[in-house]
């Protein structure tokens, strides 16, 4: 292909993604990451397809696409390059099998790869040169910090495509605009571009209809659906802006651990989660670490022990477990099977009085890759809004839902969680041990 027919290739795309060709910087330095985040119908996914299969064309490059989650090649972007070669009629220079994609003229070949199940495979991958990672809101740190360092022959570059979800996500953090004075600066090599459905001239009639309803009947949603802000999380949140997703270190020798566990029934959760309290660096004040879960839904009682070993992959059988008093039968059966579980104590107010408590803490650390399903619980569970008023009022009224993992951890605080007013504080004198 002449340089001028990949010109015209190349100025098919949005202008909002001409950097997509660019290779330095204004200052000279060379460009290793494009990013690329904003709302839905932006042509971010069909932009860096034709990008890469011009680029394809234009030299021989080994392309791999990856995102976090790939069960099939049918949850690949395998798809959408296709189709774009097919819409730019240049099929005739590729050959597309069900698994690949490989340019007949340059020898370029396309593969596909999941992170969470393949990151070994990719880890040992040499000589890949342009690597795409779709939906990259999903993407851990783990994942990044073993895929980053993979991708290093001379010129490779990394392109990153997603809409945000939360502002927790790990590649979110790592490459948003606006900068808090606790984030890291954004790598030097990297070009970051916030795009919208402004910047698609195709943006398709059924999403303008759409995205005009959310505008006028749901404008929370649509700034994080067309938009591209993160999904909002207001002031009904019960730890807002409390607690903090990442991966952090083992606990310290000798640190003192503490199990909770709630018990579910039908099609909720049951949670077993390790947590310990971590003193703050300045001396005023405690974190709180939690970094284990074994959290499943419909665990038979007579599962749960080996549930529990198969999911904590340290000696919690040694640590005392405070768990739910309203199962006395499920405790007093795993006592039997040899685990160390007694019923965490209640009274009335005791749930509003756990909530004071963890978020009395600094910080609520939640292990990002160990407890993605805490993480999710202590995102949406929720305190009851009165929808009647206006605006909507939020009671102090904590919903029965998404709280399998604020629960747990309300049991494994049993005894250091106190009643308010004098009389919880005697109450503890007379019962140290309750």
């Amino acid at each position: 292909m002449s340089n001028r027919e990949l010109s015209q290739t190349a100025l098919r795309v949005p202008p909002a993604y001409f950097d997509l060709f660019r290779t330095h910087t204004q200052d000279g330095s060379r460009i290793r990451y494009k990013v690329y985040f904003g709302g839905r119908g932006s042509g971010k996914s069909w932009s860096i397809a034709r990008a890469l299969v011009a680029q394809a064309l234009s030299d021989k490059h080994l392309i791999l696409c990856t995102r976090q989650f790939q069960n099939s090649i049918a949850d690949s972007v395998h798809r959408v390059i296709q189709r774009q070669i097919f819409d730019l009629g240049l099929d005739p220079w590729f050959e597309i099998t069900q698994n690949t994609i490989r340019c007949i003229l340059t020898g370029s070949e396309f593969i596909f790869k999941g992170l969470a199940r393949s990151i070994n495979e990719i880890r040992s991958l040499e000589g890949v040169t342009r690597c795409w990672i779709e939906e990259a809101h999903s993407v851990t740190s783990d994942s990044w910090m073993i895929l980053d360092p993979t991708i290093r022959g001379p010129g490779s570059e990394i392109w990153i495509s997603f809409n945000p979800d939360s502002e927790d996500d790990a590649i979110y953090r790592m490459f948003k605009v606006d900068r808090g004075p606790n984030d890291k600066p954004i790598p030097p090599s990297a070009i970051v571009r916030k795009t919208s459905w402004r910047d698609n001239p195709a943006f398709p009639p059924e999403l303008e209809e759409l995205r005009l309803y959310m505008l006028a009947n749901d404008p929370e949603n649509y700034d994080w659906v067309f938009e591209g802000e993160t999904r909002k999380i207001t002031e009904a949140a019960v730890f807002y802006r409390k607690f903090v997703v990442e991966t952090f270190d083992e606990p310290p020798y000798k640190t003192q651990l503490y199990h909770g566990l709630d018990f579910g029934y039908a099609n909720d959760p049951t949670c077993l989660l390790r947590c310990w309290i971590r003193p703050c660096q300045d001396g005023k004040g405690e974190d709180l670490m939690i970094d284990r879960e074994a959290y499943g839904t419909r665990v038979e009682i007579d599962e749960m022990v080996e549930f529990f070993d198969r999911h904590l992959d340290h000696d919690y059988r040694k640590w005392p477990i405070k768990a739910d008093a309203a199962r006395p039968e499920t405790i007093s059966y795993l006592c039997r099977q040899g685990l160390n579980v007694a019923a965490a104590e209640k009274w009335q107010g005791s749930v509003e009085d756990g909530i004071s408590h963890l978020r009395g803490f600094r910080k609520i650390y939640i292990h990002e890759t160990r407890c993605p399903n805490i993480a999710r619980d202590f995102r949406l569970y929720s305190w009851k809004v009165d929808d009647k008023k206006d605006p909507p009022e939020v009671l102090p009224i904590p919903l029965d839902k998404n709280n399998h993992g604020p629960d747990a951890a309300r049991y494994a605080l049993d005894g250091l969680i106190q009643m308010r007013g004098g009389l919880g504080v005697w109450l503890r004198l007379v019962r140290p041990n309750r």
